[in-house]
C-alpha cells in the first residue's frame, strides 16, 4: 500500500522541524543568570533611594522580573514573540554601518532602511529587526522608570498614596534588568551570536549552533551562585548621558566576543568547565548587575529634575 502524499509531506515537515525544536532558544542568561543580575543590583542600591526599593519584598520582586521578557517569547503568543525578539540583541557589526546611531527607535529604523539602499548586497542583514533594538528598548524602559519615579516624588510631596506607583517602579526596574543583563552577554552584540559565521574563521572557532545556550544557560545553571558573582559587583559609577553610556557598555561587551569563543575551544563551558570559564561568566554577570544598579540610581536622581517645557511646532 502506498503512503498518501499528505502523510509523506507531514513526515517531511516533522523531519525538518525536529532539529529546530531540539535546540533551546537563545535567551540571554536564562532564568538563573537574569535573576542573579537583578537581585545583586537591587541589593546594592545606595541608601538614599526610597525605602520601599530596599525592602526584602522589593528585592524579591525585582529578582523575579529578571527573566520576564523571556516569558513573552513563547509560540503561544507568536505576535508578541515576533515583535519583541529583536529587543534582546544588537549586532554591532551591522549597526556600525549607520554612524552615528540615532537616539530614537524610529530614526534608527529609517536609517537602517536608508543604509540598506546604500549597501544593496547587505540589504537583508540591514533590516532593523535583523540588526536588533537592544539599546532602544533599554533606554525606553529606563525612561519609563524615571517617569514613574518622578510621579512617586510628586505623590510623596503631596502626602498621597504612593503604593500604585511603587508597584510600577518595581516592574520597570525588573523589566529594565532583563535588557541590561542581555547587554552584558557578549553574544548579544554580534552576528557571531550562536556559532562563528562567514567564510573567514582563521582561529577555528566553533560554528555549532549550541554555544550560545551552553554558555549563558546550561553552564550558568550548573555552576554559578550568588557568592561567585557578588564580590565582583563594581562600586557605584555615575551615569552621564544614559544612551551614550549604555552604548559604551554594549561596545565593551562586544570586545569580549572572541574571548567567549577562545574559552569555548578550551572546554571552559563544558560540564563544570574551567576556573577561567567560571570567572569570566561571573564577571559578565557582575557587570550586568553593576550597570543595572547604576541605571536605576541614575533614574532616581534624574527624576528630581524639572520636566523641560514643551514647545509646540507649527
Amino acid at each position: 500500500m502506498k503512503t498518501p502524499a499528505s502523510d509523506l509531506l507531514r513526515c517531511a515537515a516533522i523531519a525538518v522541524l525536529m532539529p529546530l525544536l531540539a535546540v533551546p532558544p537563545s535567551f540571554g542568561w536564562g532564568n538563573t543568570g537574569h535573576r542573579l543580575v537583578n537581585r545583586l543590583a537591587a541589593e546594592s542600591l545606595p541608601a538614599d533611594v526610597p525605602a520601599f526599593l530596599r525592602t526584602a519584598a522589593a528585592v524579591d520582586e525585582i529578582e523575579y522580573l529578571g527573566p520576564e521578557p523571556d516569558r513573552w517569547r513563547s509560540p503561544a503568543e507568536p505576535e508578541l514573540n515576533a515583535m519583541q525578539a529583536p529587543d534582546h540583541f544588537i549586532d554591532l557589526e551591522l549597526a556600525d554601518v549607520i554612524h552615528p546611531l540615532p537616539r530614537r527607535r524610529y530614526d534608527f529604523i529609517a536609517a537602517a532602511y536608508a543604509a540598506s539602499l546604500m549597501h544593496p548586497a547587505q540589504a537583508r542583514d540591514l533590516r532593523p529587526e535583523h540588526i536588533g533594538f537592544q539599546p532602544y528598548i533599554t533606554n525606553e524602559v529606563w525612561e519609563r522608570l524615571k517617569a514613574a519615579m518622578r510621579e512617586y516624588r510628586t505623590l510623596n510631596t503631596k502626602h498621597e498614596d504612593t503604593k500604585p506607583v511603587e508597584a510600577a517602579i518595581l516592574f520597570y526596574a525588573g523589566w529594565l534588568g532583563h535588557y541590561v543583563g542581555d547587554g552584558a552577554q557578549p553574544l548579544h552584540t554580534t552576528v557571531n551570536y550562536n556559532g562563528w559565521v562567514g567564510k573567514e574563521n582563521p582561529n577555528g572557532y566553533t560554528t555549532d549552533h549550541r554555544i550560545h545556550w551552553k554558555f549563558e544557560g546550561i553552564f550558568v545553571d550548573a555552576n554559578l551562585k550568588e557568592s561567585d558573582v557578588r564580590p565582583l559587583v563594581s562600586p557605584m559609577r555615575s551615569i552621564g548621558d544614559e544612551f551614550d553610556d549604555y552604548l559604551g557598555y554594549l561596545r565593551h561587551s562586544s570586545t569580549l566576543v572572541e574571548k567567549v569563543y577562545q574559552l569555548d575551544k578550551t572546554g571552559a563551558f563544558d560540564g563544570t568547565g574551567t576556573p577561567e570559564g567560571k570567572q569570566f561568566v561571573a564577571e559578565r554577570l557582575a557587570a550586568g548587575a553593576s550597570m543595572l544598579r547604576d541605571l536605576i540610581y541614575a533614574a532616581w536622581l534624574q527624576s528630581a529634575q524639572p520636566v523641560p517645557e514643551q514647545h509646540s511646532e507649527n
